[in-house]
C-alpha cells in the first residue's frame, strides 16, 4: 500500500469510525410574517417524505429561522405551526436560500391529498433573498427534459447564462467558458469538493447527466466558501437514496449515418477529439436507489458505459495500399452513494466516483494518412475519486467535516503496440510511405490528491457565522518527454521499396519489415526518459458572517486567505498574502422584488501544468547555466537570482550520429553526453522573482421580480478585473521589430506576389525592410545561442490583464399547470447576455507576438461573444409526452489575422523564430497594422429538439426518447466547443476566407429506458 493510500485510510477510519455520513448540504433560511409584519416563536418543520429527514426550529425576533445542514438532493414540505405550507422545496449543494412566507398571503396546503401540485422553490425560480451570487442552475427534471449529447453534463450549461462552449488550446481542453474567460481556470465540483484535473484544468470524472441531482453555475459574487478560481464554478449535487426502491436501465443510440447529415468538415468526439463524417455511438447503464435500513441508511449507484464505432482512412501511394482502419473510443463510469442517520444530530455518507475512458488513435486520418496501426495510441482519462462527509448539527452549532481523496492517470499517448522505435519511411523521391512503430513520444501524468474540508456554523442573535477551512494536496508524476527507443526517419531505394511491397503486409506492416540497409536521414532519442514531479498544496481559510440586519435586508460580510505553494516557482518563498474580502448586501423589498449587490476579490490557482513545464523543458548544462549568468548580467533576469532553483535536469531529444545503421542508433545512456553540446530552440527556466496568484476584482447589480408564483425575471450587470493572469516572457528576447508599412505599397505587393518561391520573396522583403531574418533578430538578443544552451529562455510569469462587462437578462417559468385542470403544460427559461472581455492574455501559453510587447496585444478575448442568446421551451401536450425545443443564437468569436505568405514568404515577420506554445495557440505574428482578434465570423444559430414519450407498463414506465441535435442542418463557423489551431479564427490578412471546419451537421440520438 503506498504512502498515500495509507495516510487516506487512516484518516478515514479516525472520521467514519463509528458510523458511516450525509454529503452534500445547503444552508435554508425561513422569514415569516403576517401582514408584512415579523412573526416571532413560530414553529418551523422541514420534512422530506422520501427519507423521513425531519427538522424543527423555531424563528426569532425578526421572524427568522435557520437550518445549517439540509441534505440538499431531498424534496421538501414546510409547515408553520403545523400547518403544511409549502411541499417539493429543491436545493443545492453549498446554497444558501431564503424562503419568505407570508401567513396572510399563502395559502394553507391541504395534507391529506396525495400529491400536492405546487411549485418546487428552488434559487434558481425563486428571488433570491439571501445573498448576491449571480447564478444559474438545471435541476434534475430540467436535466432530463432537455436534448442532450450522450448524457454528457457540461454540454447541458451552454444553456445557462455567462457560458458558452469554448475555443480550447488543445483537443481535450475543457468545453466551456464562464464569463468568456479560458475553460482551464473553472472550478469542477462535486458536492463541493474538488474535481478538477489539475495539471490542466477540466473534470477528473467526467459527471453523467446520471449522477446529478442539481449543476449549478456560480458566475459572480459568490460565497468566500468557494475559491481557486477568478472566475466560475461549476457545482454538482449528486442525488440520494429513499425509502423506496427505485431504478432504471437505460439504452442509448447514436446511429450515425444515413440519418445523419453530412459535413465536409470533421466532427469532434465527447472529448474534443475528430472524427470522420458519420459515426455510430451505444451507451447502456442503470442506476439503483433505495434504503438499506428505512429512514436511516440510503443508497444510490450509477453505471454507464459507452463506446464509439469510428473508422479512419489509411494510405500510403508509395506501398499502393488504401485501407479502412477501425477504432473505437470506450468509458466506463461507475458512482456509488452511501446516506447514514447516526441520531437526531449526526449524519454520515460516502461516495465514490471510477471513471475508465479511452480514446483510441488507432492509425491512419480522417481523409488519409500514411499512420499504420503500429504505431496507433490511445488515450487513457482514468480517475477514481473517493469522499466522505461527516456532519453534526444540534439546531444551535453545526459542523461539516470532509476528507476526499482522488487519483487520476492521463496516459496521453499510450502505445497500442508497446514500446519501441518509430520509423518513419520515405520513399527515394522523399514521400511518406509510412509512420511504424510507435507513436513518438511519451506522456503519462499522475495526479494523487487528498482534500480536507472543514466547516462550522453556528448563530448568535442577528448574525449568522461560517468558519472554514480547506486543505487540497496533489502529488504529480509526469513520464515525458521523446521516445526513448528512438524515432528514426528512413529512406528506401526504389528496390528496397518493392521488396517491402513484396511482403503484401497491408496495414500490418511493422518496423521490423523494414529492411536493415535502409538509409537513416534522421534519428532522435530522449536523453532522460525519467518520471518527474512536485507537490502542489493549496491552503484555505474563510470566514462569514450573514448578518440579517431586518428580516428584509441582508449583508454578508466574508474574508477569505489562499495559498498556493506553486506560486514559490524559483523563488524563496511563495505568494502568502492573498486576503480577500467580500460584501452581498440583499434587500427584500417585499414578496415581489430583490435587489442584490456585490464586490469582491477571488484569486485563482496556478495549474500544475506551469510547474511540470519548467521543468520538464529545462536543463542544467554548463551552457544554459552561463546564459543565465549574463542574462542576470544583463539585467533580464534579476540581480542575485539564484540559478540553482530555476534550473532543473529534464527532458532533452537529441539528434547523434546513427554509425550502426538502422534500428542500431546511440541509447540514451551512450548518447547522454550530447546534453552539453545539444541546441535548443527554446528551454524553460522557473520563475526566480515567483509568481502571484491571479485574481479577479469582481463586483455585480442586479435585481430579481417574482412576476407571479411561478414566473421569475432577472437583471443583472456584472463587472470583472483581471490581475496577475499567467502568460509567457522570453528574458532572451531579440529588440523588437516593426516591419516599413511605407513599403508596402501596391507595386510592391504585386512584385512581392510575382515572385517564385517563398524563398525569393522573403529575401525581397527583406531588403523592403518588411521582415527580418533569424540571424539578424538572434544578432539582437542578449545572449547568443551556443551549444548546450538555447535561442528562447522562456519563464512564466504572472502579470497580464483581463476587463469583463457584462449585462444578463433572464426569465423563467417553473413548469406547473397553467390552470386548474388544463392539460396544456409549459415552461421556459430565456436568458441573454451582452458582454464584453479583452485582455492581454488569452491562456497560460500566450506569449506576445513581438518580442514581449504586451500592450499591443490588448484585445477581444478568443472566447469574447458580445451577445448570447439561450431560449428552451419544455412542452407537455399530454401527460405521457414532452416536447422540448432549445435554441442557442450567438455572435461571432473572433478571428485573428496572420500575415500572408505569398507577400512574406513567411509569418514569422520579426525573425524571433517559433514557439513550443505555437503548437496549441497558433500564435504568429499578425499583419501589420493589424490588431489581435480585430475581425469577427457570423453569427451561429443552433436548434435542438427533444422527444420524450412515456408508457405505464405493470413493472414501471417505458420511456422513448428522441433528440434531433442542430435540427435545421445550419453550418455554424463558430460557436461549438473546438481546438484553436482547427478553429476558423485563424485567417490571412487579405485573403479569400477559408473554413477549417464547422459544426456538427444535423445529427439523431434515440433512447429508451425502463423506470421502477
Amino acid at each position: 500500500m503506498s504512502r498515500f493510500s495509507r495516510r487516506f485510510h487512516a484518516l478515514l477510519l479516525v472520521l467514519c469510525w463509528p458510523a458511516a455520513v450525509h454529503a452534500q448540504t445547503a444552508t435554508l433560511d425561513i422569514v415569516v410574517t403576517e401582514a408584512g409584519s415579523a412573526r416571532a416563536g413560530s414553529t418551523l418543520e422541514l420534512r422530506d417524505p422520501a427519507t423521513g429527514h425531519a427538522q424543527s426550529v423555531t424563528t426569532n425576533a425578526q421572524g427568522r429561522a435557520r437550518l445549517a445542514t439540509v441534505p440538499a438532493s431531498g424534496r421538501y414540505d414546510i409547515s408553520v405551526d403545523g400547518v403544511m405550507r409549502l411541499a417539493g422545496v429543491a436545493l443545492r449543494a453549498n446554497e444558501s436560500q431564503t424562503i419568505a412566507i407570508d401567513l396572510a398571503a399563502d395559502a394553507a396546503l391541504d395534507p391529506t391529498l396525495e400529491q400536492v401540485d405546487v411549485l418546487a422553490r428552488r434559487a434558481v425560480v425563486a428571488l433570491n433573498a439571501t445573498n448576491a451570487e449571480v447564478s444559474a442552475g438545471l435541476a434534475r427534471e430540467d436535466i432530463a427534459a432537455l436534448p442532450i449529447e450522450s448524457r454528457d453534463l457540461v454540454r447541458a450549461l451552454t444553456r445557462l447564462p455567462n457560458v458558452v462552449a469554448a475555443t480550447g488550446f488543445y483537443p481535450e481542453a475543457p468545453g466551456i467558458a464562464i464569463n468568456g474567460a479560458n475553460g482551464l481556470f473553472t472550478q469542477y465540483l462535486i458536492d463541493g469538493l474538488d474535481n478538477n484535473e489539475n495539471f490542466l484544468g477540466g473534470q477528473k470524472f467526467p459527471v453523467s447527466s446520471g449522477f446529478a441531482d442539481d449543476v449549478t453555475v456560480l458566475a459572480s459574487s459568490y460565497s468566500v466558501e468557494y475559491g481557486r478560481t477568478g472566475n466560475g464554478v461549476v457545482n454538482v449535487t449528486t442525488p440520494g437514496g429513499s425509502n423506496v426502491t427505485r431504478g432504471e436501465f437505460f439504452y442509448l443510440s447514436r446511429p450515425g449515418p444515413p440519418l445523419d447529415s453530412s459535413s465536409p468538415y470533421a466532427q469532434r468526439d465527447l472529448s474534443g477529439n475528430t472524427l470522420r463524417d458519420g459515426f455510430r455511438r451505444d451507451q447502456l447503464g442503470f442506476s439503483l436507489s433505495g434504503a438499506l435500513a428505512q429512514d436511516r441508511t440510503f443508497y444510490f449507484v450509477n453505471a454507464e458505459y459507452l463506446r464509439d464505432q469510428k473508422d479512419n482512412l489509411l494510405t500510403s501511394a508509395p506501398l499502393g495500399i488504401a485501407a479502412t482502419v477501425p477504432g473505437e473510443n470506450r468509458s466506463l463510469l461507475l458512482s456509488a452513494k452511501l446516506d447514514h442517520v447516526v441520531s437526531d444530530d449526526w449524519r454520515l455518507a460516502l461516495r465514490a466516483n471510477l471513471g475508465d475512458v479511452l480514446i483510441e488513435r488507432q492509425g491512419g486520418g480522417l481523409d488519409g494518412g500514411a499512420t499504420f496501426p503500429s504505431a496507433g495510441s490511445a488515450q487513457d482519462r482514468n480517475s477514481l475519486l473517493l469522499a466522505a462527509t461527516a456532519i453534526f448539527d444540534n439546531g444551535r452549532f453545526a459542523s461539516q467535516t470532509q476528507l476526499a481523496a482522488s487519483r487520476f492517470r492521463w496516459n496521453y499517448g499510450r502505445a497500442l503496440n508497446g514500446p519501441g522505435p518509430q520509423v518513419v519511411v520515405e520513399d527515394a523521391a522523399g514521400l511518406t510511405a509510412a509512420i511504424l512503430g510507435h507513436p513518438g513520444y511519451v506522456f503519462d501524468d499522475l495526479e494523487r490528491s487528498l482534500q480536507l474540508q472543514q466547516k462550522f456554523s453556528f448563530e448568535r442573535g442577528a448574525h449568522a457565522f461560517k468558519l472554514g477551512a480547506d486543505i487540497l494536496r496533489s502529488e504529480f508524476a509526469l513520464a515525458g518527454g521523446g521516445n526513448a527507443d528512438g524515432n528514426y526517419r528512413v529512406r528506401l531505394t526504389p528496390a528496397e521499396l518493392a521488396a517491402v511491397r513484396a511482403l503484401n503486409r497491408g496495414a500490418a506492416l511493422a518496423p521490423g519489415d523494414i529492411p536493415a540497409t535502409a538509409a537513416v536521414l534522421d534519428y532522435s532519442v530522449e536523453l532522460r526518459p525519467a518520471t518527474f514531479g512536485e507537490t502542489q498544496t493549496q491552503y484555505a481559510l474563510y470566514a462569514e458572517d450573514q448578518w440579517s440586519l431586518t428580516p428584509d435586508f441582508t449583508a454578508t460580510l466574508g474574508l477569505r486567505w489562499d495559498y498556493d505553494t506553486l506560486t514559490r516557482a524559483g523563488a524563496s518563498s511563495g505568494d502568502k498574502d492573498n486576503i480577500a474580502p467580500r460584501l452581498a448586501l440583499n434587500w427584500r423589498i417585499d414578496s415581489r422584488w430583490s435587489l442584490r449587490a456585490g464586490a469582491g476579490l477571488f484569486y485563482e490557482k496556478i495549474p500544475y501544468t506551469i510547474a511540470s513545464d519548467a521543468l520538464q523543458q529545462n536543463t542544467t548544462s554548463a551552457a544554459f547555466r552561463g546564459q543565465l549568468a549574463q542574462l542576470i548580467a544583463a539585467g533580464r533576469l534579476p540581480a542575485g537570482t539564484d540559478v540553482d532553483r530555476i534550473v532543473f535536469d529534464g527532458n532533452l531529444s537529441v539528434n547523434p550520429a546513427c554509425p550502426g545503421g538502422f534500428l542500431n542508433c546511440p541509447t540514451p545512456a551512450t548518447a547522454a553526453n550530447l546534453r552539453a553540446t545539444a541546441s535548443s530552440g527554446e528551454r524553460r527556466i522557473r520563475n526566480p522573482q515567483g509568481l502571484d496568484s491571479p485574481y479577479t476584482l469582481q463586483s455585480s447589480l442586479g435585481a430579481q421580480w417574482q412576476v407571479s408564483d411561478d414566473l421569475l425575471a432577472s437583471a443583472d450587470v456584472i463587472l470583472g478585473d483581471g490581475r496577475n493572469l499567467l502568460r509567457l516572457r522570453d528574458v532572451n528576447a531579440p529588440a523588437p521589430f516593426t516591419p516599413n508599412v511605407a513599403n508596402l505599397t501596391p507595386a510592391n505587393v504585386a512584385l512581392l506576389r510575382a515572385q517564385p518561391t517563398d524563398a525569393a520573396r522573403f529575401a525581397l522583403a527583406r531588403q523592403l525592410g518588411l521582415v527580418r531574418s533569424q540571424a539578424d533578430a538572434d544578432a539582437t538578443r542578449p545572449v547568443a545561442a551556443v551549444p548546450g544552451g538555447a535561442r528562447q529562455i522562456v519563464v512564466s510569469e504572472t502579470a497580464g490583464e483581463s476587463r469583463y462587462r457584462a449585462l444578463n437578462l433572464a426569465l423563467e417559468r417553473a413548469r406547473r399547470s397553467s390552470g386548474e385542470g388544463s392539460t396544456l403544460r409549459y415552461g421556459y427559461r430565456v436568458s441573454y447576455t451582452l458582454s464584453k472581455l479583452s485582455n492581454d492574455t488569452d491562456d497560460l501559453n500566450f506569449r506576445a507576438s513581438n518580442s514581449n510587447e504586451f500592450d499591443s496585444e490588448w484585445g477581444p478575448s478568443i472566447n469574447d461573444r458580445r451577445h448570447a442568446l439561450s431560449a428552451v421551451l419544455y412542452l407537455y401536450p399530454s401527460e405521457s409526452l414532452t416536447v422540448t425545443v432549445a435554441g442557442l443564437f450567438q455572435s461571432g468569436q473572433p478571428i485573428n489575422l496572420i500575415p500572408d505568405t505569398s507577400i512574406f514568404g513567411t509569418t514569422d515577420l520579426n525573425g524571433d523564430g517559433a514557439s513550443f506554445s505555437s503548437a496549441y495557440l497558433g500564435n504568429s505574428d499578425r499583419a501589420p497594422g493589424i490588431s489581435r482578434n480585430s475581425e469577427r465570423l457570423p453569427w451561429s444559430k443552433l436548434v435542438d429538439l427533444g422527444l420524450r414519450y412515456e408508457h405505464a407498463v405493470s413493472l414501471g414506465q417505458l420511456e422513448v426518447t428522441a433528440d434531433v441535435f442542430n435540427v435545421f442542418d445550419t453550418t455554424n463557423l463558430s460557436g461549438f466547443a473546438n481546438s484553436a489551431t482547427q478553429s476558423n479564427q485563424i485567417q490571412v490578412a487579405g485573403q479569400p476566407f477559408v473554413q477549417r471546419n464547422a459544426g456538427a451537421p444535423r445529427q439523431f440520438q434515440f433512447g429508451l429506458s425502463w423506470r421502477f
